[in-house]
């Protein structure tokens, strides 16, 4: 029932704004301090939790992804990022061994897919989050020093250092900062 009403949340809020805040009342605003902020489409609140990137058996498989998209390949436990024409790895760690017994008994579900931005109804990237704005960007969850605030990190979870102002990314075995 919960995620039903998760799910009804986001599609109404979709409708009405094409703006989405999670883990907080509403959308950064302008310095005027009324007017959300335009450029963003999805915004995470403060908090000790991160974006977990969808885990794939391997980037090669992923045959219709579009640049721009980051995944996390279980087969050598390295965070993705999808080029024009290729993968780029961003892991640090190439020796680690992730725990990914979370998503063994999983099986993927083909239709599944959340579209939000003002072009949602014509989108037809692939993607389970496809944030379909060609001027507004996402805002990922902030927080100071999550490799130490995380106390129980997902191989692939991102999150925004406020402390150091760098992207972490944990792959499973050790986080990666990213200027």
């Amino acid at each position: 029932m919960k995620k039903i009403i998760i799910i009804s949340t986001i599609f109404i809020a979709h409708l009405a704004f094409s703006q989405i805040a999670i883990g907080k009342s509403a959308i950064s605003t302008l310095a005027d301090n009324v007017t959300p902020n335009p450029n963003i489409s999805l915004e995470f609140g403060a908090g000790n939790k991160g974006i977990i990137l969808p885990w794939v058996t391997s980037a090669a498989e992923v045959t219709s992804a579009v640049p721009g998209t980051i995944i996390f390949d279980t087969t050598d436990y390295k965070i993705k990022v999808k080029l024009a024409a290729s993968w780029k790895d961003l892991s640090i760690d190439t020796n680690g061994t992730a725990d990914t017994t979370l998503q063994n008994s999983l099986t993927d579900q083909s239709t599944a897919k959340t579209v939000i931005g003002t072009n949602a109804a014509t989108d037809t990237t692939p993607g389970i989050l496809v944030l379909s704005d060609t001027n507004r960007a996402m805002v990922l969850p902030k927080m100071a020093s999550p490799h130490l605030n995380i106390k129980n990190p997902a191989p692939g979870m991102i999150a925004y250092d406020t402390s150091t102002k760098q992207l972490a990314v944990f792959n499973g075995t050790v986080w990666s900062f990213w200027k």
